[in-house]
């Protein structure tokens, strides 16, 4: 029942996260793309306020004898880390959503999934075979989703493939302090800073205005509540009681539901050489979180038997 309640958490969290390339790209009819940002973020991390108190009233760890000055500062250094990568990613696919289509941003997104396990490398962790395997796959994928004829490449799909490489950053630092701190509250400073520093650079490129905003109020109440508040909660639950290649597999499906959200709802067609794209670079997503290493090993123990 455990394992049901999870992978349904997380289908539930990628549909939210999916779709919510729709609310991005309508949000932005009203408002520019750094107002969005700060207006979404201040939103998701007031969302997230009422479940931190509920969590500290059960189980707070800065209330561990001499541990709270120490757990504060690293909560604060790591959300404002955190917090300024994620500003950066999330702007470039802001910009970058307004010159191409939902689908496509949904699935150039994806490619981090892909970068992570290259970038570890830095770090000295070992990548499978499976993984080089599914870069070519990835590359190939993207080249028909973004590569013209005339070999450029369209505005929007080089912000987006920028923001995937911000979102690779983003995922090693929330990597590196997440097992410190409540994942809770380290998102929602994560949220604060990010909409700070969102704010602060819609006032140098934009004029925002509240009347502009109320506008966008549906759009950015969907992608401050139910994609930041909602669905993080819903990964944080899921994933307590589902294996991470499974849950990465699950939340991977947000690609799929931003393609057919942006054709049910926005009418934006692809044409067949970007479909063939989409089933690229998702399919370099999958075989990217498929367990390989651990399969083959039950394999030969099977024979061993």
């Amino acid at each position: 029942m455990k394992k049901i309640r999870g992978a349904l958490s997380l289908t539930l969290a990628a549909l939210i996260w999916g779709t919510a390339f729709v609310a991005q790209s309508l949000g932005m009819d009203h408002i520019g793309p750094f107002t969005f940002n700060s207006a979404r973020n201040f939103i998701g991390c007031a969302v997230l306020l009422p479940v931190i108190f509920l969590l500290r009233r059960r189980n707070d760890p800065a209330k561990a004898p001499g541990a709270a000055p120490h757990y504060r500062k690293t909560l604060w250094v790591g959300g404002v880390i955190c917090g300024t990568i994620l500003a950066v990613a999330a702007s470039l696919q802001q910009i970058g959503i307004q010159y191409t289509t939902v689908g496509k941003a949904g699935f150039l997104t994806a490619l981090y999934i892909v970068i992570v396990p290259i970038a570890g490398l830095f770090f000295g962790k070992r990548v499978p075979a499976a993984v080089w395997v599914s870069v070519a796959i990835a590359a190939a994928g993207t080249y028909m989703l973004s590569i013209k004829e005339d070999f450029s490449i369209g505005t929007g799909d080089l912000f987006v493939i920028l923001c995937a490489l911000g979102f690779t950053a983003h995922i090693l630092a929330v990597d590196h302090f997440s097992p410190q701190v409540s994942g809770v509250e380290l998102s929602c400073v994560q949220f604060l800073t990010a909409g700070v520093l969102s704010g602060i650079a819609a006032l140098f490129a934009e004029a925002p205005t509240l009347q502009n905003v109320w506008l966008s109020i549906g759009p950015l109440l969907y992608t401050g509540v139910l994609s930041s508040g909602v669905a993080y909660t819903l990964q944080v639950v899921g994933q307590k009681d589902t294996p991470p290649a499974v849950a990465s597999l699950l939340m991977s499906l947000e690609s799929v539901f931003a393609a057919l959200s942006g054709w049910l709802i926005l009418r934006q067609q692809m044409s067949g050489r970007e479909a063939v794209g989409c089933v690229l670079v998702f399919a370099a997503v999958i075989l990217a979180q498929l367990p390989l290493s651990a399969i083959r090993a039950k394999l030969c123990r099977k024979k061993a038997v």
